[in-house]
């Protein structure tokens, strides 16, 4: 049962695998695009990565330059209660001994 196929038969048959290839070209060619946005895309968060990264490091800087400033001010509020309180002791001592005579 050797069928052979006419000349027609064999144009229609081509005729779909040309179909076939140029329908498998597109979808190559988009894949294709896809992985070189992908690709874009990757690179992208890669250098937003890095600098979200140099932004996490400076704001640790700045954090900690923050905490020295905040404690300096806490130290030198703290000195300069001190002394008033000192201030004010000594007053209260002069005082004292001026009325007692000393």
């Amino acid at each position: 049962m050797d069928a052979q196929i006419t000349r027609a038969e064999h144009e229609e048959f081509r005729k779909r695998i040309d179909e076939e290839n140029h329908r498998q070209n597109r979808r190559l060619e988009e894949l294709e695009e896809s992985v070189r946005q992908i690709g874009a895309l990757t690179t992208s968060v890669e250098k937003l990565a890095s600098a979200v990264e140099g932004m996490v490091k400076e704001q640790e800087k700045q954090g900690k330059k923050l905490e020295v400033l905040e404690g300096r001010d806490g130290e030198m509020w703290r000195k300069v209660t001190g002394y008033i309180i000192t201030a004010i002791a000594g007053i209260i001592a002069g005082f004292i001994f001026t009325q007692i005579g000393m």
